[in-house]
C-alpha cells in the first residue's frame, strides 16, 4: 500500500492529483509542518530534507515531489508522453524546469514579500521578477498547446497545476492578467473531479493555519535565532 505523507501546499498537491487521477489506493499520512511534525525522527527517516511530500511504496521511498510524479507515472504507465527519446527529453526538461525554477522562485517570492520579518526591496523584486519571467515561459508553452506537452494531459500538467493554484499568492492578484494561458490551464485542471478530490483532502485533517511564532520557528528554522 502506498503511504502518502501530505500537507496542503503546492508540492503535495501535485501528488494528490496524480493519485486521484490514477485511481491508486493509498493511505494518507498528514504532516503538520506548522507544528513541526516534519522534524519527527520517523518522518526524517523517510525524508531527511524534512519537507512534504514523501511517499513509500513497499520498500521504495521517494521524497521529492517531481521524483514521486515520475515514479508513479512509470509505475502505472499513466500520464506519460509517447515513448520516444524526443518526447522523454521534453518531459524531463519541463519536469526539472518546474522543480528548479517555478517552485523555488515562487517559494522565495512568497517568503520575502509575505513572511520575512524585514521587507528587503532588493530580495522582493529579485524573486518576484524572476518568478514572473519563469511563469511567462510556461504561459508561452501553453499558448502553443492545450497542455504542457501537446494535446495529452500528463504528469507535467499536474506539476504545473500544483503551483499555478497559488500563482496569485506568489505574484499578486493581477498575475493572471499577464498569464492567460496559465489561468486557462489551471481552471481546466481544477474543474476535473480528481483535482477537486485532491483539494478536498485538506478538509479531512485539522492542520494548523495560524502563522504564529511556533509556526515561524518550524517553517524557517534557519532564522529562528533572529527572533531570540
Amino acid at each position: 500500500m502506498i503511504k502518502f505523507y501530505y500537507h496542503p501546499s503546492p508540492n503535495p498537491a501535485k501528488i494528490a492529483l496524480f493519485l486521484e487521477e490514477a485511481g491508486l489506493p493509498y493511505e494518507i499520512v498528514p504532516i503538520d509542518t506548522r507544528k513541526g511534525e516534519q522534524f519527527k525522527p520517523e518522518f526524517l527517516a523517510i525524508n531527511p530534507n524534512a519537507k512534504t511530500p514523501a511517499l513509500t511504496d513497499g520498500d521504495v521511498t521517494i521524497f521529492d515531489s517531481n521524483a514521486i510524479l515520475l515514479y508513479l507515472a512509470e509505475k502505472t504507465g499513466q500520464f506519460l508522453p509517447e515513448n520516444t527519446p524526443k518526447a522523454r527529453g521534453e518531459m524531463l526538461s519541463w519536469l526539472m524546469f518546474v522543480a528548479t525554477g517555478i517552485g523555488p522562485y515562487c517559494g522565495q517570492a512568497v517568503h520575502f514579500s509575505r513572511f520575512a520579518p524585514e521587507k528587503i526591496p532588493y530580495a522582493i523584486n529579485r524573486y518576484a521578477r524572476d518568478a514572473e519571467r519563469l511563469w511567462g515561459i510556461i504561459d508561452a508553452q501553453l499558448g502553443k498547446h492545450r497542455y504542457m506537452l501537446g494535446d495529452a494531459y500528463t504528469l507535467i500538467d499536474m506539476s504545473v497545476w500544483g503551483w499555478s493554484t497559488l500563482a496569485q499568492f506568489a505574484l499578486g492578484d493581477e498575475a493572471f492578467g499577464k498569464l492567460p494561458n496559465v489561468k486557462r490551464h489551471r481552471d481546466e485542471i481544477s474543474a476535473r473531479p480528481a483535482a477537486q478530490r485532491a483539494v478536498a483532502l485538506k478538509d479531512k485533517f485539522a492542520f494548523k493555519t495560524e502563522f504564529d511564532d511556533e509556526a515561524r520557528k518550524f517553517l524557517f528554522p534557519q532564522n529562528a535565532h533572529l527572533a531570540a
